[in-house]
């Protein structure tokens, strides 16, 4: 398989509300949903609804209705079980409020996730891997080993540095990496500065490229993103204009179309427009790893705008 990506499966269960509530207080929800979802889930789901190739996932469940209903989901998606594991634990959760802004605040219970050993998934999983796409939702050592087996065998890493948690290993972690994909708050906890500015963001990437990355950018949501690159050239890209109602899988689809991008070879400015369409057009809908886009409905969106 030519991409690899290696990381959570969460049941998102997600209420939306007008305004989130306030310590001591109850909200009604207008609604309320239970799909898959999990930083790694979705970024796998876009992996194989954008690439012609596909891609494989290596993560946990647990072996209980939860487990039983993410893998029914992943396999509707096509995506093979073949690396996702079963272990005596509950599968992860994330509960989600979304409001009418199409804010969200999540809360995670890492149950599987959290079950890998500190030496990762068996080192068979990454040969024949060109990319690896990585997120901190699964134990750090075990993608600390993760990054260093997939490196071993020549492949291309992308780190997308969320949950920002233990920021001295985060550091580690970004050292290993190839491509590093943080917002701004996650920029913060490894340079010790945030971004408010696409400016701003481009000096943030440039900050970056001092642990020895090849390409770093820095989103900021609805404003765009900023990047530098090592061969000395940087930028920024205004964010699509698009009506927003959930936001929770778009900087996950983001990366998954980055790594998409980037293992078919496009140029970087190309690469980054192709995933920022698709974490706006992930955006316009609800749900998370449902929200992502197919390959055609990108490229449909990129040649209107």
């Amino acid at each position: 398989m030519s991409i690899t990506t290696y990381g959570s499966i969460n049941l998102d269960i997600t209420t939306y509300v007008q305004e989130f509530p306030d310590p001591g207080e109850t909200v009604h929800a207008s609604n309320c949903s239970f799909e898959l979802g999990g930083k790694g889930a979705n970024q796998a789901v876009a992996v194989q609804k954008l690439s012609t190739d596909g891609g494989r996932f290596v993560a946990a469940v647990g072996n209980d209705a939860f487990g039983d209903k993410v893998c029914e989901e992943l396999k509707s998606f096509n995506i093979s079980l073949d690396y996702v594991i079963t272990v005596p634990s509950a599968t992860g959760l994330a509960l989600i409020h979304v409001n009418e802004s199409a804010q969200n605040t999540i809360s995670i219970v890492g149950g599987a996730n959290m079950s890998w050993a500190d030496s990762g998934p068996s080192p068979e999983v990454f040969r024949g891997t060109q990319v690896l796409l990585v997120q901190l939702e699964t134990p750090l050592q075990s993608v600390r080993s993760a990054m260093s087996e997939a490196r071993d065998n020549g492949a291309y890493v992308i780190l997308d540095p969320a949950p920002a948690s233990d920021i001295n290993e985060i550091k580690h972690l970004v050292e290993l990496a190839d491509a590093i994909t943080p917002n701004e708050t996650e920029c913060e906890a490894i340079i010790g500065w945030r971004p408010e500015t696409r400016e701003e963001a481009e000096k943030a990437a440039k900050e970056l490229l001092t642990y020895g990355l090849q390409l770093a950018i820095v989103k900021l949501g609805s404003q765009g993103l900023s990047y530098a690159c090592s061969d000395g050239t940087s930028g920024s890209l205004p964010g699509f204009i698009v009506e927003a109602c959930n936001t929770v899988a778009a900087g996950d689809a983001f990366c998954g179309a980055l790594a998409v991008a980037l293992y078919e070879k496009m140029p970087v400015i190309d690469a980054l427009r192709f995933a920022s369409a698709t974490g706006a057009l992930t955006a316009t809908k609800p749900g998370a790893a449902t929200s992502i886009p197919t390959r055609s409905e990108v490229d449909a969106f990129l040649l209107r705008n």
